[in-house]
C-alpha cells in the first residue's frame, strides 16, 4: 500500500538547528511564514528587518515565522547550524525559530517544500528562485500564498489568495 500524501503543514516533522525532531503539529492553529534564508544574500539585511517586525507585530495574535537555512543560492548560507543561529540571533536579534539547513529544490529537497511548492509556480515552475522565497500558511496548515524573493515580508499583511479569491484580503481575517 503506498503511503498517503502530505495533506498540511502538520504532517511534517523537520529538525531544528540543534538537530531535534520538530513535528510541525505543533503550529497548528497558528499563521506561519515560512522562509528559506541566507545569512551572505544581497537580500539578507532587508528581509531580516522585516521578518522581525512582521513577527513582532503580530506573534501574539498567533503567527509564526519558521526560517530554514539554504545555501543552494550562489553557496550564500555557508555556515553551520550554529553559525546561523549565532548571526540571526546577533546581528538581527530575531526570536523566530531557525531550522537545520536544508535543500529547497532539486532531488535532496526538503518534503516540506516539496508540499509547499505544490500548486504554487514561480518563474521557474514550481522551484524556488533564490533565497528568501516565502510561504504563506493558514491555521489550517494549507499555503495559501507565496512570495518572490524581492517582495517585502511587510506584504504578508495584505495577501493575495489564489485558492480564495484574486482581490488582496488582509492577514488579520487569517487568524
Amino acid at each position: 500500500m503506498a503511503a498517503q500524501p502530505k495533506k498540511t503543514l502538520y504532517d511534517f516533522t523537520v529538525k531544528d538547528a540543534k538537530g531535534n525532531d520538530v513535528d510541525l503539529s505543533v503550529y497548528k492553529g497558528k499563521v506561519v511564514l515560512i522562509v528559506n534564508v541566507a545569512s551572505k544574500c544581497g537580500l539578507t539585511n532587508n528581509n531580516y528587518d522585516e521578518l522581525n517586525q512582521i513577527y513582532l507585530k503580530y506573534k501574539e495574535k498567533g503567527f509564526e515565522i519558521l526560517a530554514f537555512p539554504c545555501n543552494q543560492f550562489g553557496a550564500q548560507e555557508p555556515g553551520t547550524n550554529e553559525e546561523i543561529v549565532d548571526f540571526v540571533c546577533t546581528k538581527f536579534k530575531s526570536e523566530f525559530p531557525i531550522f537545520d539547513k536544508i535543500d529547497v529544490n532539486g532531488e535532496n529537497a526538503a518534503p516540506v517544500y516539496e508540499f509547499l511548492k505544490t500548486g504554487f509556480y514561480g518563474i521557474l515552475g514550481g522551484d524556488i528562485q533564490w533565497n528568501f522565497s516565502k510561504f504563506l500558511v493558514d491555521k489550517n496548515g494549507q499555503p495559501v500564498d507565496r512570495y518572490y524573493p524581492t517582495t517585502s515580508p511587510l506584504t504578508v499583511e495584505t495577501f493575495r489568495s489564489s485558492w480564495v479569491s484574486s482581490r488582496f484580503q488582509d492577514l488579520q481575517k487569517l487568524f
